[in-house]
Order: structure tokens, then C-alpha cells, then sequence
């Protein structure tokens, strides 16, 4: 019996299951970080945005801009983080509907739409233009880099964090059946 359901391409998979892992990283790492104690979290350290909060704040505000950036609208953002984080509850919340929105925006993606180039201003000025996939790859990796930072400071506290790298995942993905 032939289908006219078209499989996706390579690459839209690939996205497809970077999103996915994008979104599993940050359930590992903010469970971690919920099961600290509060004033952990907001201790200020010698990193980048200070605090295992803000940190986690600047992902989430980057997400949000490259989503201002796929959708063609402003964004409210003059710089790469708030002055002030919400709080880490919030955070979580608002961090757990930006990874399902991207999904989402992965599984529903041509691969023409994947190559389309979406031109932008950076927060700190200057152009930019990215493709779909270029964007993606970016807050992906974005993401990593700095939930590498928290997990540093997570081990500073001491308090080891659960490993969220993309081996792991995948191992996990394969023995869930997923």
C-alpha cells in the first residue's frame, strides 16, 4: 500500500530530536536545582550571570528571542538577560512551554522551511541572519554551554548534578523504546 505521508528529511530529524533532548537536559538540570537549598541558588559566584538562577534566566531569555526572531515579531529584551530573575518555580514553568513550543516548531517544519534564512538585529547590535536549522543548532548548543556553567557551580556547592548530555539521552531514548 503506497502513502502520501512524506518522511521527514535528515536533517528535520535531527532537529526533531535535538529539540527533544534540548527539553530533556533542562527537566535533569532544574529538577537538580530545585532539590537545592534556595539561597544556593541565588548564591552569587564567580560566573558569567553570578547565580545558578540568572543563569538559567539568560537560557530562557535567548530562547525567547530566537522565537521573536522564527515568528517575525519584536522581542521585549535590551539585553541578554532580566535585571531580576523570576523565580526558580516560574522560571521552570515558562522554561517547560518555550522547549514544547520549539518542538513543536520542529516537527512541523518542511525542509525548505528548515533553510529559509530569518534575518534579525542582535540584542547588543549588529545583523544577523540564520537559517531555521542554524537557530536551532544554536540554542541547542547555547543551552548546553550553559547548563554546563550551572553544573559547575552545582559541584562548587558540592552537590553533583545528574548527568544531561546528549549520550545520555540517547542511550535512555533507546532503552524507553523512544
Amino acid at each position: 500500500m503506497k502513502t502520501n505521508i512524506k518522511k521527514p528529511d535528515g536533517v528535520a530529524n535531527l532537529l526533531q530530536m535535538l529539540t527533544k533532548y534540548k527539553a530533556w537536559a533542562n527537566d535533569i538540570t532544574f529538577k537538580g536545582v530545585m532539590a537545592l537549598a534556595p539561597e544556593e541558588i541565588i548564591k552569587v559566584r564567580k560566573t558569567n550571570f553570578k547565580t545558578i538562577l540568572s543563569t538559567l534566566n539568560h537560557v530562557y531569555v535567548v530562547d525567547d528571542i530566537f522565537k521573536a526572531h522564527l515568528q517575525g515579531t519584536k522581542h521585549p529584551y535590551t539585553a541578554r538577560n532580566t535585571e531580576t530573575s523570576p523565580p526558580l518555580d516560574e522560571l521552570w514553568q515558562k522554561t517547560k512551554v518555550m522547549d514544547q513550543w520549539y518542538m513543536e516548531l520542529a516537527e512541523k517544519l518542511s525542509p525548505e522551511e528548515w533553510d529559509e534564512i530569518i534575518t534579525f538585529e542582535f540584542v547588543g547590535g549588529g545583523d544577523g541572519a540564520m537559517s531555521r536549522a542554524e537557530i536551532i543548532l544554536h540554542l541547542v548548543n547555547h543551552g548546553t554551554y550553559h547548563r554546563g556553567f550551572v553544573s559547575d557551580m552545582m559541584y562548587q556547592i558540592p552537590v553533583g548534578p545528574t548527568a544531561n548530555d546528549l549520550t545520555v539521552f540517547l542511550r535512555e531514548r533507546a532503552l524507553s523504546g523512544d
